[in-house]
């Protein structure tokens, strides 16, 4: 199938776009209001950018009717900080209560029935079970224009000044516990999923003698064994 989005149907029940950009990761986005009120939502249009400053972006649309800003953009542009909260798989309900669409002085924490902490070198809060944290300061918006009149996106940008990381989820060797975290991601319609599988692979040089289309070069770790993927 071939469709051009915007301007040909696709035929299908759903428009396939979000299913076809996968998994994306969320970002659990935590920021105050000018008031001081915490608020909490998830974003599936998230990631890392940079590393040196390391930075990491996350877009928010318009507000369903009146296409106002969302809260977290809102507040990041006002206050000049969020936190970026991981989804563990243990925390997918919780997640999912913190992106109901309320009132923007109701607190998502209490919604939730999270715990809520405090960021160590920006002012916003943060979900005291997550098992890591990116404290970011505010950098920048661009502002994205839509198809739909009165429709637009912001692409908020943060520059990472703080990093927790629950101890818990380093290994001895002082890596990161993928496995033990479980984030969960984003795929398209209603679907979610988390990390299970881990491979590693190294870097195929000519010396090597394997053509890089063979498969059985990495090796996988799934749920804790490691495996070598099959040859076909």
């Amino acid at each position: 199938m071939f469709y051009e989005p915007g301007k040909s149907g696709h035929g299908l029940p759903h428009d396939p776009f979000k299913s076809l950009v996968v998994p994306r990761p969320i970002g659990w986005i935590s920021t105050y209001a000018k008031d001081g009120t915490p608020n909490l939502a998830p974003y599936s249009f998230f990631n890392a950018v940079g590393f040196a400053p390391p930075m990491v972006i996350f877009s928010s649309g318009t507000r369903r009717p009146d296409h106002s800003d969302k809260d977290s953009a809102l507040n990041v542009e006002e206050t000049g900080a969020f936190v970026v909260n991981m989804v563990s798989y243990d925390l997918r309900d919780q997640m999912t209560l913190s992106a109901e669409e309320v009132d923007p002085d109701v607190d998502e924490f209490d919604l939730a029935g999270l715990e809520m902490g405090q960021a160590k070198t920006v002012n916003a809060p943060l979900v005291v079970a997550s098992p890591a944290h990116l404290e970011c300061k505010y950098m920048q918006t661009v502002k994205l224009e839509s198809t739909k009149p009165g429709v637009f996106s912001k692409v908020v940008f943060g520059e990472v000044v703080g990093v927790q990381i629950n101890d818990d989820y380093l290994t001895d060797q002082g890596r990161v516990d993928v496995e033990k975290m479980r984030p969960v991601a984003r795929l398209g319609y209603m679907d979610y999923t988390s990390v299970e599988t881990i491979f590693s692979m190294k870097k195929l040089m000519p010396e090597d003698g394997q053509n890089p289309g063979e498969a059985g070069t990495g090796i996988t770790r799934k749920l804790g064994h490691l495996t070598r993927p099959q040859s076909k």
